[in-house]
């Protein structure tokens, strides 16, 4: 397939991100409710995957993204800075110490156990990243100046707001006018899109963002609540996925959208909170590749996986042009990232490369 990237040497980055970064609150195997002690962890849907573009494998990366300026925001930062990803574009918001003006995003997380999901609850309301608009950001300055070979956001960050969904769609439209390839995740959340107009606002803004996008991903709710399309007779509570059907799902996207030049989406049965069945499938120029699977895979932490599987889909697109290796490469590095804790990926190439030609889990001295 041909994505038409620009070249390496014309661009500062080689992807960015766009969205929203909280400080993630973990209270490792208990719960929140009775936590005496957390770990603290940073993460985003948006984030999550230049983060692992740039660790694991090895990009130019950067966030664009919006802190309250506090002792909470150059906490964010260092953890950014942790992982490698540049914190010049971000952002920092005037605050007047007790959040009425702005504040960073809180995400509390427990990672589930057996017969008991995985649970968030985020406090993220009026966040410095949330009142951003257009105008906050220089897009010409980082898309014609600076240099991006590709732009990743997603449904996340579009429903933080009103004004949230409008700068995503400036993001993609300066990013297009530059050559820039654009990935979108739809990762659609019900709780947050209620206070701004609930699905239907979801399908409003996410089908005229998908006008723009070159490589959508999502998993089949996503499809279903931002887009309207629906596979015939999926149940997660059967604990069969229906194949045949996502294929037709993403076929029909494809053929909606005649801009996407790719189309994924992970597949997942939920055995129990630790134990799922794991792949994924993405159509490009008019075929359907599927990745290997990953039958009964124990999970330690869920949250990023999707995350972390279009780290390594984008990857795959950007170094070999093959939509088949590339679902693979998503597939075996959204399945490692779930065997440790946090949301993002603690994961190397050569051990994703690993996973891809079968290496088992036998000790390595």
């Amino acid at each position: 397939m041909n994505l038409k990237l620009k070249k390496k040497e014309e661009c500062r980055f080689d992807a960015v991100s766009l969205g929203e970064v909280m400080l993630r609150l973990d209270p490792g195997e208990g719960r929140i409710k009775t936590a005496r002690s957390f770990q603290a962890w940073e993460g985003g849907g948006e984030y999550n995957v230049v983060r692992g573009l740039r660790r694991c494998f090895g990009l130019r990366t950067a966030v664009i993204t919006a802190f309250a300026d506090n002792e909470v925001g150059k906490l964010m930062e260092d953890f950014i800075l942790q992982g490698g990803v540049d914190t010049s574009l971000i952002k920092w918001m005037p605050t007047d110490g007790i959040g009425r003006t702005c504040r960073n995003g809180i995400n509390f997380t427990e990672r589930g156990f057996g017969i008991r999901g995985a649970l968030g609850c985020s406090d993220r309301a009026n966040t410095a990243i949330s009142k951003a608009t257009p105008e906050d950001f220089d897009f010409e300055y980082i898309f014609g100046e600076l240099g991006v070979r590709w732009l990743h956001t997603g449904g996340i960050y579009a429903a933080l707001s009103e004004q949230a969904g409008e700068t995503v769609i400036e993001a993609i439209k300066t990013a297009k006018k530059y050559g820039t390839v654009v990935s979108y995740d739809l990762n659609y959340r019900p709780s947050m899109w209620s206070a701004i107009g609930g699905q239907a606002k979801a399908q409003e803004v996410n089908r005229e963002i998908a006008q723009y996008v070159d490589v959508m991903i999502g998993n089949e709710e996503d499809f279903t609540a931002c887009l309207g399309f629906e596979i015939e007779g999926n149940d997660e509570n059967l604990k069969e996925l229906n194949l045949e059907g996502y294929k037709k799902m993403i076929n029909e996207a494809a053929g909606t959208y005649p801009n996407f030049k790719a189309v994924a989406t992970t597949l997942r049965t939920v055995r129990t909170a630790t134990v799922n069945d794991w792949s994924a499938i993405c159509w490009a120029d008019g075929n359907i590749y599927k990745a290997a699977d990953y039958k009964a895979l124990e999970i330690m932490d869920r949250v990023g996986g999707g995350d972390s599987f279009a780290s390594g889909l984008i990857y795959g697109l950007m170094e070999t042009g093959d939509a088949e290796k590339a679902v693979n490469y998503g597939a075996a590095h959204g399945a490692l990232a779930m065997t440790t804790p946090g949301d993002t990926t603690m994961a190397s190439l050569k051990e994703v490369e690993g996973i891809m030609s079968g290496a088992g889990a036998r000790v390595k001295r």
